[in-house]
Formats: structure tokens, C-alpha cells, sequence
């Protein structure tokens, strides 16, 4: 049974910093990009940021760029997100997706992704 364990979320102020973890069990997580998306109340879930397996480069929103980092250290099944300077708009539940068929060049949508965590909170006070 594959698992995404998401953890890490948390009530900030604005400007603070928050590192988010997802730990994948039940897959062999070097053969799935990995993906971060977030979902604020009444609106839809949007992409954040992606890897590929190898970790060789990054892609993010227009929205974080700059702000948030995501990493992956595949010997501990596990992808981060550093997600600095934060702002009230970067509120949000966020989840983090495992996808193989774009193992090398990861997807912006949601769709493409095949296993999706439960999710955590994340709270930017203003």
C-alpha cells in the first residue's frame, strides 16, 4: 500500500519560514517525480513545486519562486519543502504527489500525479 505522509505544517507570521516533509512508503520512490500542490479555502488545489527522480533540477509556481525550495533525498523516501518568507496568501492545506510516468520531467497538473498525501496545514499570519 503505498503511503505519502505529509508533516511540518504550522501557524507562522508573516515573513517566518516552515519546512514541510512527506515521507512515501509502499512505492520505490526513486522511480516517481515528486510534486507539491496547495488548496486555500473556496479556491482549487494549485501546483507549487515539482522534482524529478534524480533531483537534478526544480520546478515552481511564479508564485513561490524565490521563496520556497523543494529537495528530495531518495536513500530517505522523503521530499522537503522550504518555504521561506512567507506571506497570509501562502495559507493553505498542502499535499505532497508522487508521479511515475513523468519520472524525468515532472507535471504541472494534478492530474498527472498517480498518489496524493493527506495533506497539512499551513497558517500565515499577516
Amino acid at each position: 500500500q503505498v503511503r505519502l505522509v505529509e508533516s511540518g505544517g504550522g501557524l507562522v507570521q508573516a515573513g517566518g519560514s516552515l519546512r514541510l516533509s512527506c515521507a512515501a512508503s509502499g512505492l520505490t520512490f526513486a522511480n516517481y517525480a515528486m510534486g507539491w500542490f496547495r488548496q486555500a479555502p473556496g479556491k482549487d488545489r494549485e501546483f507549487v513545486a515539482a522534482i524529478p527522480w534524480s533531483g537534478g533540477y526544480t520546478k515552481y509556481a511564479d508564485s513561490v519562486e524565490g521563496r520556497f525550495t523543494i529537495s528530495r533525498v531518495n536513500a530517505k523516501n522523503t521530499v522537503y519543502l522550504q518555504m521561506n518568507s512567507l506571506k497570509a496568501e501562502d495559507t493553505a492545506v498542502y499535499y505532497c504527489a508522487a508521479d511515475r510516468q513523468n519520472r524525468n520531467l515532472p507535471s504541472v497538473r494534478s492530474y498527472a500525479y498517480d498518489y496524493w498525501g493527506q495533506g497539512t496545514q499551513v497558517t500565515v499570519s499577516s
